[in-house]
């Protein structure tokens, strides 16, 4: 047997230590049985997870959707197991079989844990760092829920109290997106944030002497958090009681986020795979496995070895996660009793309903004006923000060009701020420079759920949010980016700041739809129709992306069937000004859409029948029926020109052999909006000079 660790206030017994030895001798045996995976970690951070799962965290096992529970990020994705094997341990529906199932077809313990696949698993990681800033953005959320629904409560007496617990590796340390998410976090003093570092010191190239010579935690406090360092046992293992010594200190640390540095040994016991960067990610082979099980006193000639007596004591978790609900629906129930309005307000929001009456506040604009997208959508926010109060966000240091402050008067800061408006429930979140962050703290928003989020940078820096809105789309969470200056439109700012590829980049990735509304009613339809798209139903919900204009743009009527993502905008008439079957179909999106509407006119002089489809959503058009798709774009009709200021890839497909695509297939310049459009081809007559030439060839 492993060493039993000396404790005072942890209790400890040999049925714990057997469980963590059993979470060893499973992960080892889970790895071996399929033969790839990581092994070494789930091994050495058996007793942190143990410890986490089985004696700190509040949560309830038959609940895992129960809205007062502590949430659990396991940013080390790679280490699956150990997460899978405390959620079997725990009771959360997992079961030995599905161990031994471990990264095979149709398991439920896939590679990486994965949302909605898994009960237990509150977000999916793999990408390392996302799970750092999923868990900043959670426990943003916990604070702002909080404020809509009990914000006079003293700290620690809401039933809207809970914590955010992350074990994360040094890989997750390593990458940027958890530098910028951790300075985030110390700035907005999230004191219901715990963060575990496994500092075993071994990645896939060695020993992190190979990369890394910082100092982590004066990092960590130069961010702003209370940082904490473990010891390990005269062994090498992990010190049960140390553990719970520091969580439970960084749990009462309430003002400032919690960082806790746990040597670990990979791989612990193991005799030769211990420390190793091969038990990193690799099967540690029959032999290994046999010799571990003999130093931790488990029969080598039985693999998935779990006693009776281990799993009956760690499925006393289930009754102390009933106890735990118990306790809290009393709470629950006394502020139901005492807040009614808010109750209301929590149960229209917790069932995913707007407010009765919301479409009549968003705003219609007048046609024949020229408004910037953007300018409209911020409109709309702040309309919108009167009656929604669960719709909050904010934008990575560019608001005032992306126009995404829903409140001038509120900001999500925390108590001790100096600045105007620093609220710790505030309307307005500033995410500063931090686009990567922001993207992926906004996916915990929404995973934590009871709010509705969004988050704002230009179009060109998508990029550097792309692998976070990837996992958008992988969860199907309905966050919202507001994606401004999209296209060559931005102007003087030249080729670094102008989005070439970036649009079908974007479409190219399954479950995220894109949406460039061509003016300001098409925007105020757009923001309308996300809103009622969003879903607390796992496989139903989609991220949105709106990729909005900086220059002002016509204003056409509203139409409603903007909302199916494509429409006809101008029929094509006949000689005497009425409605003809079109001889040619323009297609545009955003900005371009007036480009197609001037080609029009000088196509129908020409007595040229054109037809004006405005596409603000491909996404949602592919998702109406065929009879729709063709009654708009008639598939008779051949000649056709779709009009984008972007790379072309998306348009083949609705233009066909015959049809043109006007688009731009090189970077931008610097220069002045209308200049670049002039001189790139994104004019009236070019498009119009494109129809003839579709027209020709499809006369062929």
């Amino acid at each position: 047997m492993s060493t039993k660790p000396t404790t005072t206030d942890l209790q400890w017994t040999e049925l714990d230590q057997r469980a963590v030895d059993t979470v060893r001798v499973l992960a080892a045996d889970a790895v071996q049985k399929v033969g790839n995976g990581h092994p070494g970690t789930a091994m050495s951070l058996a007793p942190a997870a143990y410890t986490l799962f089985q004696k700190v965290m509040r949560h309830d096992p038959a609940d895992a959707e129960w809205t007062g529970r502590d949430r659990f990020v396991l940013s080390a994705g790679h280490s699956s197991l150990t997460l899978y094997i405390q959620l079997y341990l725990a009771g959360y529906g997992l079961e030995l079989d599905d161990l031994k199932a471990f990264r095979t077809w149709g398991s439920k313990t896939p590679g990486h844990p994965e949302y909605g696949h898994t009960t237990g698993v509150e977000t999916t990681t793999g990408p390392l760092g996302q799970g750092v800033a999923n868990a900043v953005g959670m426990a943003m959320a916990a604070r702002y829920e909080r404020g809509l629904f009990d914000p006079e409560a003293a700290p620690g007496t809401s039933p809207f109290d809970h914590m955010v617990w992350v074990i994360a590796g040094d890989g997750c340390l390593q990458e940027g997106i958890s530098a910028e998410a951790s300075s985030l976090a110390g700035h907005q003093k999230l004191g219901n944030l715990v963060l575990l570092w496994d500092d075993n010191h071994i990645s896939i190239e060695g020993d992190t002497e190979t990369a890394v010579s910082e100092d982590t935690l004066k990092r960590y406090e130069a961010y702003g958090w209370h940082v904490q360092r473990v010891d390990q046992l005269p062994s090498g293992d992990l010190d049960p009681a140390g553990l719970y010594k520091a969580l439970q200190a960084a749990k009462a640390e309430t003002g400032r986020p919690s960082f806790i540095a746990a040597r670990s040994i990979i791989a612990w016991p193991a005799p030769n795979a211990q420390n190793t960067e091969a038990s990193h990610g690799s099967a540690l082979g029959d032999e290994e496995v046999a010799a571990t099980k003999k130093v931790l006193g488990f029969d080598p000639e039985k693999s998935f070895e779990v006693s009776d007596e281990v799993i009956s004591h760690t499925r006393e978790a289930l009754d102390r996660g009933r106890e735990a609900k118990a306790e809290w629906e009393k709470a629950f129930a006394a502020w139901r009793t005492a807040s009614p309005e808010r109750a209301a307000e929590f149960d229209r929001i917790s069932a995913g309903e707007l407010p009765t009456g919301w479409e009549d506040k968003l705003p219609v604009f007048e046609p024949g004006k020229s408004v910037a997208t953007r300018a409209a959508s911020g409109k709309v926010l702040q309309q919108l923000g009167e009656v929604v109060p669960e719709l909050w966000g904010g934008s990575a240091d560019l608001a005032g060009s992306n126009n995404t402050t829903i409140d001038k008067t509120s900001s999500f800061l925390p108590t001790g701020n100096p600045l105007p408006g620093a609220d710790p429930y505030g309307r307005t979140i500033h995410f500063g420079i931090r686009e990567h962050a922001m993207a992926a703290a906004m996916n915990g928003i929404a995973l934590h759920g009871n709010t509705r989020i969004y988050g704002g940078t230009f179009l060109v820096f998508s990029d550097y949010m792309r692998n976070a809105v990837r996992l958008s789309a992988l969860m199907h969470l309905p966050v919202t980016y507001v994606w401004t200056h999209d296209s060559i439109g931005l102007g003087e700012d030249g080729p670094t700041h102008q989005p070439v590829e970036h649009l079908a980049s974007l479409r190219a990735i399954p479950g995220l739809n894109i949406v460039r509304p061509a003016d300001a009613n098409e925007t105020a339809i757009a923001w309308r129709e996300i809103l009622r798209r969003y879903t607390k139903v796992f496989g139903k919900g989609a991220p949105h992306g709106l990729a909005l204009t900086r220059q002002g743009v016509p204003t056409y009527e509203a139409n409603e069937d903007a909302a199916k993502g494509g429409y006809v905008l101008f029929e094509a008439e006949g000689p005497e000004g009425q409605n003809t079957p079109p001889q040619v179909l323009l297609i545009g999106t955003g900005s371009e859409v007036h480009l197609a509407v001037e080609a029009r006119e000088e196509l129908q002089a020409a007595g040229i029948p054109t037809r004006v489809v405005s596409m603000p959503s491909v996404e949602w058009f592919e998702e109406q029926d065929q009879a729709y798709k063709d009654d708009v774009l008639p598939p008779s009709v051949k000649a056709r020109v779709a009009v984008e200021a972007g790379i072309g890839l998306t348009w083949h497909r609705y233009v066909g052999d015959a049809g043109r695509i006007v688009s731009l297939e090189h970077f931008g310049a610097s220069a002045d909006a209308k200049v670049l459009f002039r001189e790139f081809g994104f004019t009236g007559e070019h498009v119009a000079a494109a129809a003839r030439e579709s027209l020709a060839a499809a006369a062929r």
